[in-house]
């Protein structure tokens, strides 16, 4: 390939087709991964290709991959003129989608049929696509694996073999499962392996599957986008949500990709932003398929200010003038810094990537430092808006406080209805002997009550002597003289007590 710049996709010799396509998406000039990439694709050979995030790495396969099948087209109805030609393989569902969005964004004139398979969504749909025949097909490799036990596709026909993102898929897992899709394919295959990282782990894979690959890597490994500033706050764990909520205000942020570290992080930051009339929404592993799309079309239409995610959408996600990131819990894996910033300053346009940083996840930035090769910016709040912060998270302590001690005198209330009862009123037990009780020690007010309710009914009778007559005693039977219950309970207060 010569050594001068290529300046257009024209110079690439693209098909007619493919250029149209590519004009009508508004790119002109291939990016670094695209102009080294796809001369050598087309030509065969099997590619090694090292690219950070958001230089076009998609493009620079997808393109090469549609003019190579281009002789397969055909606009017979017969499944058996379209088998599987290409497979593509990526780790995350979000992923797939991106990638079958690019297949059939540069391959609409095309004649060749595409899918895409992944987990997470009825079977069914997809067994209906695969058994009308497809030439590309891309695949998680959990719904691939499952697809392949039900003999509903077979890939002796295939011959391109992508895999994206191969890091990402030993990170997962999957290296059983690509081990035993690889052995299913021909092996007359050309093979393109491509990833933002390449760990030793992969190189070792990659040689199992590349022959005499041609070696790209357009950045240096885990090195980050120039195009990307980044910012780190020093923030105490309890304050992360209200500093948080400060800075979307005070910058103004309309469009904010936001990661934390669990899913139960992600859930509850939405709650309270959602408190705070901030439109939001969670992507992670618990959500279905169905509400992550939603999630992320929403935030893409602008429905939506903020997108909470786990780093299960570090990868694969494709936002259109992403202005900001910011990481409101620091990955574990310091790779996982570069996915996530590599979400903004795509294509060429500016970003911005902010850490909130408490001081337990101070070795985590160290990790990070060294991986990128140089220090994270630090900025301290203005004074003036620390006192604002200040002030915000005095009146919601406060706020909460009244919440709840609100709460708790709603409770204490219907629990100590017998206290508001006898709080008044002395009353004399059934057992003998036992004191009368007052349950307010502090108030010793007796308050006037008929005696015909509350008071044990005692004899006046006299005791009779033992010389009387049987008639007299009979008639003057004696009582006796300790307490009895009352006769009858005011209902008030029968109400109360019960």
């Amino acid at each position: 390939m010569s050594s001068n710049k290529i300046l257009s996709f024209e110079q690439l010799d693209l098909s007619t087709n493919l250029l149209r396509a590519v004009s009508e998406e508004g790119y002109t000039t291939p990016t670094a991964i695209q102009e080294q990439a796809i001369p050598v694709i087309l030509a065969g050979k099997d590619v090694m290709g090292a690219a950070q995030t958001g230089t076009g790495k998609t493009a620079s396969f997808t393109l090469p991959m549609l003019q190579r099948l281009e002789i397969h087209a055909n606009n017979s109805a017969s499944p058996a003129r379209h088998p599987v030609r290409a497979l593509i393989l990526v780790p995350t569902r979000e992923l797939a989608l991106q990638v079958f969005e690019s297949v059939k964004t540069y391959g609409k004139y095309s004649l060749l049929k595409s899918a895409v398979i992944y987990g997470g969504v009825n079977i069914d749909t997809q067994i209906e696509a695969l058994r009308s025949g497809v030439e590309i097909l891309v695949a998680t490799p959990g719904r691939l694996m499952d697809h392949l036990q039900q003999k509903n596709l077979v890939l002796s026909k295939v011959e391109i073999f992508v895999l994206d993102e191969a890091d990402r898929m030993l990170d997962m897992g999957f290296l059983p499962d690509i081990k035993q899709i690889i052995e299913l394919l021909p092996e007359k295959r050309q093979n393109l392996m491509f990833s933002a990282t390449f760990s030793e782990e992969i190189k070792k894979l990659a040689s199992k599957i590349l022959i005499h690959p041609a070696t790209i890597e357009v950045a240096k490994q885990n090195s980050v986008s120039d195009l990307i500033s980044h910012v780190l706050y020093p923030v105490d764990t309890k304050r992360k949500q209200e500093f948080l909520v400060g800075l979307i205000s005070q910058q103004a942020l309309e469009q904010v990709l936001i990661f934390t570290r669990t899913k139960h992080s992600a859930d509850r930051l939405v709650q309270q932003l959602c408190r705070r009339d901030i439109t939001c929404a969670a992507i992670h592993g618990d959500r279905n398929q169905s509400q992550r799309t939603k999630a992320l079309e929403d935030f893409k239409q602008g429905l939506i200010r903020i997108l909470v995610a786990t780093d299960v959408a570090a990868r694969g996600l494709d936002i259109e003038d992403l202005t900001h990131v910011i990481n409101f819990e620091l990955p574990g894996n310091p790779e996982d810094y570069v996915h996530r910033i590599g979400r903004t300053g795509r294509a060429g346009r500016k970003g911005t990537a902010i850490s909130l940083v408490s001081r337990e996840e101070n070795k985590l930035v160290a990790s990070i430092e060294k991986l990128i090769g140089f220090k994270l910016k630090v900025e301290q709040m203005d004074r003036k808006d620390e006192l604002e912060l200040e002030q915000s998270l005095d009146f919601n302590a406060k706020t909460e406080a009244t919440e709840q001690k609100s709460k708790s005198g709603v409770r204490n209330r219907n629990k100590n209805i017998h206290s508001s009862v006898r709080n008044h009123e002395n009353i004399v037990p059934f057992n003998k002997g036992q004191a009368v009780r007052n349950t307010n020690r502090k108030n010793k007010t007796n308050k006037n009550i008929d005696p015909l309710f509350t008071e044990p009914y005692v004899s006046k009778y006299p005791v009779m002597a033992e010389n009387d007559s049987k008639l007299h005693r009979a008639t003057h039977r004696q009582h006796a003289r300790k307490p009895v219950p009352a006769l009858f309970i005011s209902p008030a207060i029968r109400n109360k007590v019960d």
